[in-house]
């Protein structure tokens, strides 16, 4: 038996409104070390074909035990949302699925011609835009390439996003029947004014049943994103649509601040400032919200991310097998990522590479036979020794020296003096502890992560960086 999962769960720490708001400062969410707006054009598709010859050989000596995780993107949406920052494609034409099946496809050959063989997969993300724009046919075809250009491990995690305007309990029951065994439902809000301020109208009655039908088909975790931030949204409406969530005991919860960036994102120039709330409005309902969850039984697993005990999620949480990569904090081991599709990232080795963020890019590139890789970036040494060490920080809470060390060849007192300098202020706050031979998280600072990681961030040494992420809380 393993024991770890028996041991008491320690009190849960007051987080005062004081606190959440000293921590109210931008950052990034650290799916990625060094963060993807450092990727740099002078990586393409060269270096990226180098990064998956030197993957192979890896693989080879290892005797084919590496297995991949896939992400796929598919950007196409009916209609847009005015909150979203996503790479999207709107559009009513559901005819253009069938070209971009078709770059998706040349897209995979060409990568199993670079590691000549079909690789393990052992975990598969659809994401988007919306990734049920397609149909159901479409889907089974996109499945099929799948299997066809990949070995997908008997007990493979395999999850998609789900707009739940566009799918209903037979089209859910024909994801089952497709080997998905994960669900991610966009809710937002259930708030009838805030979801027309946002442009996203959808019946609380129609996602309940489709919740509902999900659990009945076997899904073995459905979880449910929610935004706080949004226009018209009050501390109390957000908790009306906390409670109703969490009355549907969905095994994970996801709750994202919103981040109003217009000169960035052209579909919030679409959204009327003056309808946000307030920032201490903001702070209060993320108060609310980490009370309402905890009290409803919900872990909190770090980074937005709640999920019931018994998920796979805070099982890992717990026994210490957290891994974090682009979709977010997930159980799989460090893997290697393939991105597909157009703007996905990959992460291969030392190196991340980007796939054209324009469609038209996109479609072409392949079209000529080539890998469609936009940018990226070669990660030097230090770059390596910081992104363990916020990963550790990110997933377990803590980072011990002598694993750094040994695995990096450096002193870490000397190598991060500063660093160790800076963290004395967050252990006076009480999210930190350091100890003789390891930094560690205390069960408050479990809910800074990002501020704590922020520290051992090289690239946040001007404010002006800092201003292009969203905010921490």
């Amino acid at each position: 038996m393993d024991m770890t999962t028996l041991s008491p769960t320690p009190p849960e720490p007051d987080i005062t409104e004081g606190l959440l708001s000293a921590m109210d400062v931008s950052g990034p969410r650290y799916t990625s070390y060094p963060t993807a707006d450092r990727f740099v054009d002078a990586f393409g598709e060269s270096q990226h074909r180098q990064a998956w010859w030197s993957r192979s050989q890896r693989v080879g000596s290892l005797g084919g035990s590496l297995p991949l995780s896939v992400y796929i993107h598919i950007p196409f949406c009916e209609s847009v949302c005015y909150y979203c920052a996503c790479n999207k494609v709107v559009t009513r034409r559901h005819e253009r699925g069938t070209a971009y099946l078709n770059a998706l496809e040349t897209e995979m050959r060409l990568h199993v011609v670079e590691l000549s063989s079909r690789p393990s997969v052992s975990q598969i993300h659809l994401g988007g835009g919306s990734p049920t724009f397609l149909s159901d046919v479409e889907l089974t075809r996109l499945m099929r390439s799948v299997r066809e250009h990949f070995v997908i491990h008997p007990d493979a995690e395999i999850a998609m996003e789900v707009d739940p305007r566009t799918v209903d309990e037979s089209r859910l029951a024909h994801i089952a029947a497709l080997g998905f065994n994960r669900l991610s439902f966009g809710v937002q809000d259930f708030d009838p004014d805030v979801q027309r301020a946002v442009h996203r109208v959808q019946d609380e009655d129609m996602v309940q049943r489709l919740v509902r039908a999900a659990r009945g088909l076997g899904f073995k975790s459905i979880n449910l994103d929610l935004i706080y931030g949004l226009p018209r949204q009050t501390p109390a409406s957000v908790d009306v649509t906390l409670g109703k969530v969490s009355a549907l005991r969905p095994d994970r919860i996801a709750l994202y601040a919103y981040a109003h960036l217009p000169e960035r994102f052209k579909p919030q120039r679409r959204i009327d400032g003056s309808t946000l709330p307030s920032p201490a409005d903001k702070i209060k309902m993320l108060s609310n919200a980490i009370h309402t969850l905890r009290t409803q039984g919900y872990s909190y697993i770090g980074m937005d991310h709640f999920a019931l005990p018994s998920d796979e999620l805070a099982t890992a949480r717990r026994q210490g097998r957290l891994h974090r990569n682009f979709q977010g904090y997930t159980t799989q081991a460090d893997n290697d990522l393939l991105g597909l599709g157009v703007s996905a990232i990959s992460r291969v080795g030392p190196t991340y590479s980007q796939n054209h963020k324009s469609l038209e890019a996109y479609l072409d590139t392949l079209k000529q036979g080539h890998l469609p890789i936009k940018r990226g970036l070669t990660l030097t040494h230090d770059d390596l020794v910081r992104r363990a060490v916020i990963m550790a920080l990110m997933c377990q809470g803590r980072f011990d020296f002598e694993s750094i060390e040994l695995a990096y060849l450096i002193d870490v007192r000397g190598y991060f003096q500063s660093e160790l300098a800076q963290l004395v202020q967050l252990a006076d706050q009480g999210l930190v502890s350091i100890e003789s031979d390891a930094v560690q998280v205390t069960p408050l600072g479990r809910y800074f992560l990002r501020a704590v990681a922020m520290v051992f961030d090289r690239q946040l040494q001007h404010e002006q960086t800092r201003a292009r992420f969203s905010r921490v809380v």
